[in-house]
């Protein structure tokens, strides 16, 4: 059976350990004011990201959820420069966060986010999507790179 937990709801996750574990653990701070400031546009940068990428897959009519099979493969926008637009827009905000509170521990969960959509979700819709779309996701996938 597919994971019915989505990828939101582990970097919700993330977040809300990575801004947990700063406060509850400052062990040392790398990214000192006013360096931390360029979380801002990073975090800006993610939320962007995940908005056009949402605005494009309401607008081809098809689904963001990857237990769902998606009905139309979508190659304009951010997905030109990424196959993952939205998974990078999230990693972006983690990234952001991290920065912006300039601890330690805040950067680890970035990476773990990362672990986990290479582990959990990006196999499972990218091979849905060539089983769906063939050769059109194939000749998508050779020329865009996942993250970016």
């Amino acid at each position: 059976m597919r994971n019915r937990v989505l990828p939101p709801t582990y970097f919700l996750v993330c977040l809300v350990c990575e801004i947990g574990l700063h406060f509850a653990f400052p062990i040392r701070k790398i990214v000192a004011f006013p360096y931390s400031l360029v979380g801002i546009p990073l975090i800006i940068l993610g939320g962007g990201l995940n908005v056009w990428a949402d605005a494009l897959f309401k607008k081809h009519g098809t689904t963001v959820k990857p237990h769902e099979s998606p009905t139309a493969l979508v190659t304009s926008g951010p997905f030109r420069l990424s196959r993952h637009p939205m998974y990078l827009g999230m990693l972006a905000i983690l990234l952001g966060d991290a920065v912006l509170l300039g601890s330690v521990v805040t950067f680890v969960f970035p990476i773990v986010f990362v672990i986990l959509m290479e582990a959990i979700f990006i196999p499972l819709e990218e091979r849905d999507l060539e089983e769906i779309f063939g050769e059109r996701y194939l000749d998508y996938w050779k020329k865009v790179r996942r993250w970016i």
